[in-house]
């Protein structure tokens, strides 16, 4: 077998190496290397080769060349359950015999994730669903076009160079940077089943690209109600309905048509803002009919932490609605900005934190509304901070409506003789991130913060009426990506 000393990235292998027998058992070990000592940080690498153009295969090859073939993944040809799966399953039969390499492995695991939010997404949702016994937490490598997910982070929102030096440099971040806990939250739709046509809901793909993507339950869930139509996602960075949504579909409509044009990440944002306009969002009191403005088409209503549903007022010139987890949106911009001490008291306003139970509910009229968000303490309209949010549809008030979670746009048809259409979102649970000391993401548990805050843990079992399926993502056990379906949408 080789040594680290005979190999020129000695240093990498004793920081993030993970040997063979304990990712591959079955495989050949000619070629393993004996390690001195368990690695510093050793990393599980995933990587969507198809996002960002080519510099998802770029990355996918250089990382194999630094480190052990069989610690980097392709997302292309392997899914993360089946990978996590089998090295958790190996990591607990070499426990059970004695072997503390392995038991000091997993305790010092990480993962680095490299796509879009989408795919960050799958990752986080899978660990989710395993219910790992000790979880690794998650550094996202932005290849997609919004980034809204590692720019929260720390980790940028440009794509990453592709050579060795930038990998190294990045995997050394990794080793540094601190764990955070945050949200995630689950989302319920149901309405009664339509007597003519479907209410599915229309991807601009023929797969939603993410693990956790908007979807309807099957006849044996058990969320599913006779009689009713009950569609279930998740979400970790937010929840947007309206005209935001409805560009962002037609972004990704185009996209599907002709994806030769979307192979640059500036490209794909010129685009994006092109088809705001055509869209209408900039000048949307003109083209966009009052009745889908958000007061129009559902009343909604808010639930604090131990508290009661109450009505919450929308403006009637309010078109798009955005339930915010983390203040990166629209490629890293702030929805929520920072309440002053006034609002904070006169309202009950806090800052947003990523680990507090609650969602940053903000309201926009139009794009013009949406650029203040580019100059110095810009907010949209804050409407409210809850822990539960419930949107109840007007019966008849649109036959559609465009939703949004984590990037993924989709077009909702709604019944037009039905008035118990409902959607509402509810904590879910919490994960691990990596994040860069720095980073604009904000934890109540750091004393550095200095600000008044209840301090409630976000994640202390309060949701005693969310039933207990609903506290998966249904990642790891249902999602499968058929052979036939290319993930290079992955963003």
């Amino acid at each position: 077998m080789a040594s680290p000393e005979s190999n020129s990235n000695g240093n990498l292998e004793r920081e993030f190496y993970i040997p063979t027998y304990i990712l591959a058992p079955d495989a050949s070990q000619s070629e393993d290397l004996q390690l001195p000592d368990v690695p510093t940080c050793p990393v599980l690498v995933f990587i969507n080769s198809k996002s960002g153009g080519q510099l998802g295969g770029d990355l996918l090859h250089t990382y194999r060349s630094l480190l052990n073939k069989y610690q980097v993944f392709d997302l292309g040809e392997e899914t993360p359950d089946s990978v996590l799966r089998r090295l958790y399953l190996n990591l607990e039969k070499l426990k059970n015999n004695g072997d503390e390499f392995a038991t000091k492995l997993e305790e010092r695991l990480r993962i680095i994730v490299a796509g879009g939010d989408g795919t960050a997404g799958w990752l986080l949702g899978v660990v989710s669903d395993l219910k790992l016994s000790q979880p690794p937490p998650i550094a996202t490598v932005p290849l997609g076009t919004g980034n809204n997910l590692p720019f929260a982070f720390g980790w940028g929102k440009k794509n990453p160079g592709t050579d060795k030096n930038s990998v190294i440099s990045f995997m050394k971040q990794v080793m540094d940077a601190k764990e955070m806990k945050i949200d995630s939250w689950h989302i319920l739709m149901r309405m009664r089943a339509p007597k003519e046509g479907s209410c599915d809901p229309i991807a601009p793909l023929e797969l939603p690209h993410s693990l956790h993507a908007f979807h309807r339950v099957s006849s044996s869930d058990d969320l599913n109600v006779e009689g009713y139509h009950t569609f279930r996602g998740g979400f970790w960075n937010y929840f947007s309905m309206g005209m935001d949504a409805q560009v962002s579909y037609a972004f990704h409509s185009e996209r599907k048509m002709h994806p030769e044009k979307f192979k640059n990440q500036l490209i794909n944002q010129s685009t994006y803002a092109r088809l705001g306009c055509t869209q209408g969002w900039f000048f949307a009191s003109l083209f966009h009919p009052s009745s889908r403005n958000i007061a129009q088409l559902a009343k909604v209503k808010i639930m604090k932490k131990q508290g009661e549903w109450q009505d919450l007022h929308i403006p009637h010139s309010i078109r798009s609605i955005v339930c915010l987890n983390l203040p990166s949106f629209s490629g890293g911009l702030n929805p929520w900005g920072t309440p002053n001490s006034n609002k904070r008291r006169d309202r009950d306003l806090t800052p947003p934190f990523v680990d507090d139970g609650h969602l940053e509910v903000v309201g926009f009229r139009d794009a013009w509304h949406g650029m203040v968000l580019l100059a110095p303490n810009g907010h949209g309209t804050r409407l409210a901070q809850a822990h539960r949010i419930r949107f109840e549809f007007h019966k008849g008030a649109a036959d559609h409506t465009f939703m949004r979670i984590d990037g993924e746009p989709w077009k909702q048809p709604l019944p037009v003789d039905d008035d118990t259409v409902v959607v509402e979102i509810a904590h879910l649970g919490q994960v691990k991130m990596l994040a860069t000391h720095g980073c604009r993401s904000k934890s109540t548990h750091d004393p550095s913060n200095h600000v008044n805050h209840d301090g409630d843990d976000g994640d202390s079992g309060e949701e005693d009426s969310v039933v207990e399926e609903q506290r998966k993502f249904g990642a790891a056990d249902t999602f499968k990506i058929p052979d036939e379906v290319d993930i290079s949408h992955l963003s």
